[in-house]
């Protein structure tokens, strides 16, 4: 790949005009292009077969979408990078735009990682768990599932057929009796040797082939060990087989919806309107459907289908595996290029599918009609918050309704573990993507010192802002901030944004009136006497919500916090051992304690532990005294 930036040399031109200045210098190779305005903002992002055909086509004065005139007369400047290939060129375009966040692409926002259910394989009874992230932990991972609550309902069912333990390895050694979950068989206590190993390692396989559509072969199994057992007249256990089996037969019989002709493919389906588009994504593994999850990816006025569905499959499936099959509502505008890319990407054949008939059309005129219904939801929903948003603006004498409002809150127990949290509302709801948290430093600060606290926050929060986006062209400037708590609280708000500068951003403290009743809050403002809102005024409700969402953040990373250093052992701050090694010295030597007062003999002895590590975890402990 080559790199070629151009700047024009008069930087006051705009439009067709600087776009004709590269043409000059453009070849027919692949690449990717960059409009940039005046201020080096990148405007666009986009991929071409032959750079300059492409872009001699934004030179022409006339005949483009008002978007894309729009863009063009934005354009100061524009950089290239040329590719080896067209499929090339489309990957760096999706991975470009979702860097850079260009004003004229269409762009997917929802960037979470999707759960997966793990079947560890560093244990004799193999643990069955929910996975987010990274699959760094030996085993068997199978989804994507769309929600927690997918995974939650598949493992309800693993646990229920094939009674596998969910206990992490260190509760699973500490067992002396049997848990609650043997007694509803929900597991087989393998943990007090009710199972042995070789049956428990063939419930995993039996477990393993559910999670891949096998369950006819299982239900077959279980049926001729059921006969077995009760010719041997072992009736208790015969009785057991029964019950799995029954189990089986529900869960099949509750998957009935479920395609029988589908059997690893996702469902994509786009539904436009008013300028505005969503996306439903199903995930079918195993011929199972294993969820779905709308998404609202940023679209212009006058785009079309193929382009928002060719921008979203390549940023969707930028840092997520494709499956073999990805069924479609409509055509994209560069079909054979996609699946070229998301083939190389998963190293086997990505079919793209458009169905006309069938199994298949029908589960796309189901996702369809829901990306309809939540596009409607939606778009309800944004009208609803644009009027409680100039509601607030009322309340509290601002000029225009705001765009975005910080919440702050903090969280501690008598000054221990304290964080702050600031959760983030805006014209389309709660933006969690930018709710942030702060471990508090100070170690001046008094223990329950609210206003400490919430001092430090707002000064790491706005020196931030000041560094990284002086101007306030960015949109992470708030137009509004609700502080929790009294005239104390905004007074030293007050004193804090006087400090930086800021004095411009209004704020507002929330307290809860003589009675701490839900309803009665008083409201404080810098100079004016505290007031209070209608009891059924739905500004009111709106304050309550952002407050309660605020607070529910601010409590669980506190949680968080204290659960982690709760469970925090003197290994943590031994270099070089990790999570892996941390569990193997924990269950050789039983305690933290114990593996200080180890000799390196024994140290060495332990699994995973190299002669190295071992005289490094003797020197932590002994140098330590």
């Amino acid at each position: 790949m080559t790199v070629k930036v151009d700047t024009h040399p008069e930087g006051e031109v705009l439009g067709c005009e600087v776009i004709q200045g590269y043409l000059k210098t453009l070849d027919v190779s692949p690449g990717v292009y960059r409009m940039l305005d005046s201020e080096s903002r990148v405007l666009y992002v986009g991929k071409a077969r032959n750079l300059r055909a492409r872009v001699s086509s934004y030179a022409r004065p006339t005949g483009h979408t008002p978007r894309i005139a729009r863009m063009i007369s934005l354009t100061a400047s524009m950089m290239f990078l040329t590719t080896k290939t067209e499929t090339e060129a489309l990957l760096l375009e999706q991975n470009l735009i979702k860097q850079l966040k260009p004003k004229f692409n269409v762009l997917l926002r929802d960037d979470k990682s999707f759960p997966n259910i793990l079947v560890s394989a560093d244990h004799d009874y193999p643990q069955i768990k929910k996975h987010r992230g990274a699959k760094k932990e030996k085993g068997s991972y199978y989804g994507p599932f769309a929600s927690a609550g997918a995974v939650n309902r598949t493992l309800n069912q693993l646990q229920r057929v094939f009674l596998l333990r969910d206990c992490s390895n260190s509760m699973f050694e500490s067992r002396t009796r049997p848990c609650l979950q043997y007694q509803i068989k929900r597991c087989s206590a393998p943990c007090v040797g009710k199972i042995s190993p070789q049956e428990y390692r063939q419930t995993v396989k039996d477990a393993e082939k559910f999670l891949t559509g096998r369950t006819t072969d299982i239900q077959a199994r279980l049926a001729r060990d059921m006969s077995q057992a009760s010719e041997a007249m072992e009736f208790e256990r015969a009785a057991a087989l029964r019950d799995r089996i029954k189990a089986l037969t529900q869960v099949q019989t509750a998957q009935g919806i479920n395609p029988k002709g589908v059997a690893e493919a996702d469902i994509v389906a786009l539904h436009l309107e008013n300028g505005q588009a969503c996306v439903q994504v199903f995930f079918i593994r195993a011929n199972q459907n294993w969820g779905n999850r709308d998404y609202y990816p940023r679209v212009g006025a006058d785009v079309d289908a193929a382009e928002v569905l060719e921008a979203f499959l390549g940023q969707f499936y930028d840092t997520r595996e494709p499956p073999r099959q990805i069924i479609l509502s409509s055509d994209i505008e560069n079909p054979d290029l996609m699946a070229d890319a998301l083939s190389g990407k998963l190293g086997r054949k990505v079919e793209l599918i458009v169905p006309k008939r069938g199994e298949k059309a029908e589960l796309i005129d189901g996702a369809l009609r829901n990306a309809r219904e939540s596009l409607a939801r939606k778009m309800a929903e944004t009208a609803t918050q644009a009027r409680l948003m100039k509601g607030l603006a009322e309340a509290f004498d601002l000029k225009t309704p705001p765009e975005r409002v910080e919440v702050y809150d903090n969280s501690h127990i008598q000054g221990a573990f304290a964080v702050g949290a600031m959760i983030v509302a805006g014209t389309e709801g709660f933006l969690k993507n930018q709710y942030r948290k702060f471990n508090i430093r100070g170690e001046d600060l008094t223990p329950g010192d609210d206003f400490g606290m919430m001092k430090e926050v707002l000064t790491r929060r706005f020196k931030r802002l000041i560094k990284e986006d002086p101007e306030r062209k960015e949109g992470h400037w708030p137009d509004l901030l609700l502080i929790d708590g009294g005239a104390g609280q905004v007074s030293a708000v007050a004193s804090i944004m006087r400090e930086y500068g800021v004095e411009d951003i209004p704020m507002v403290g929330v307290a809860k009136g003589v009675d701490r009743d839900a309803g009665k809050e008083e409201f404080y403002r810098t100079g004016s006497r505290p007031f209070a809102l209608r009891h059924n005024d739905p500004v009111l409700y709106f304050i309550q919500r952002m407050r309660d969402e605020a607070h529910r953040f601010a409590i669980g990373t506190h949680r968080a916090k204290r659960s982690k250093a709760v469970g925090a052992t003197p290994l943590d701050d031994v270099p070089g051992v990790g999570a892996a090694r941390k569990r193997a010295l924990l269950a050789h030597f039983g305690s933290a304690k114990a593996v200080a007062r180890a000799n390196l003999t024994d140290l060495k002895a332990v699994d995973g532990v190299s002669g190295a590590l071992a005289e490094k975890i003797y020197d932590y402990f002994h140098e330590r005294g």
